[in-house]
């Protein structure tokens, strides 16, 4: 495995809530990927299984937008981020030889990156504060949300920038879990199925978690739904 891994910046952000469709859509795209990761998933993981290293460069490659997206989204700072994701692909790698198969290497990655990042957060033991030098600014090249913006008014676009970056900051104010779940199920568009796997938790629990997570989010940003920007 090679010491330094190149780690992309997350592709999305909260804002994703803009638009009800989108994580349909992308549960859908998730969907459709499903089957050819798990056949290729699997010869790269018996490859890495049987001492070549380069296989699993691979999936590093394969799976760090991802991942990495996944665990900016429940930490908010880059440089956490960066740092988690270099421990999660170093056990990994260390682990990987008691790997059976039991779940898809999707399912097992994503369980090992959650669980670090939930441990990390909880020893942070405080709520992180937002820097506005933080605040994630890639979305602005998002496809989607240029659609969504490309003939905004400038009061249109001071709502927009607004409301990214309430939903950060409502985002950070959730449990650990609740983060988790929002992150997992809004952002990466995993089916409940899958969520319920990594987290090793009933579906009903998923949906729970959901519930009270969207209502703890609704609540946060009445406020600003009540006084726009203007």
């Amino acid at each position: 495995m090679n010491a330094t891994i190149a780690l992309p910046q997350p592709a999305r952000r909260l804002t994703d809530l803009l638009s009800s469709g989108l994580g349909e859509r992308a549960r859908k795209k998730q969907q459709r990927m499903d089957q050819p990761r798990t056949e290729e998933d699997k010869e790269l993981v018996a490859r890495t299984q049987a001492g070549e290293a380069a296989a699993f460069d691979d999936l590093v490659v394969k799976y760090s937008p991802r991942l990495y997206g996944l665990i900016y989204n429940m930490t908010s700072n880059h440089e956490d981020t960066n740092d988690l994701l270099q421990d999660v692909f170093s056990k990994a790698y260390k682990a990987i030889r008691g790997f059976r198969g039991k779940s898809s290497f999707y399912t097992w990655i994503h369980s090992i990156a959650v669980n670090m990042t939930l441990n990390f957060l909880k020893k942070r033991g405080r709520r992180f504060n937002l820097s506005l030098d933080d605040v994630d600014s890639t979305i602005q090249n998002d496809k989607e949300f240029l659609e969504i913006t490309q003939t905004s008014s400038p009061v249109r676009e001071a709502d927009l920038s607004e409301l990214q970056k309430r939903l950060n900051e409502a985002m950070m104010k959730l449990s650990e879990e609740h983060r988790a779940v929002v992150t997992m199920f809004h952002i990466q568009g995993m089916p409940h199925a899958e969520i319920s796997k990594i987290l090793k938790v009933s579906e009903g629990t998923v949906r729970s978690r959901l519930f009270y997570a969207n209502r703890q989010l609704q609540n946060y940003l009445e406020e600003f739904r009540k006084n726009p920007v203007s």
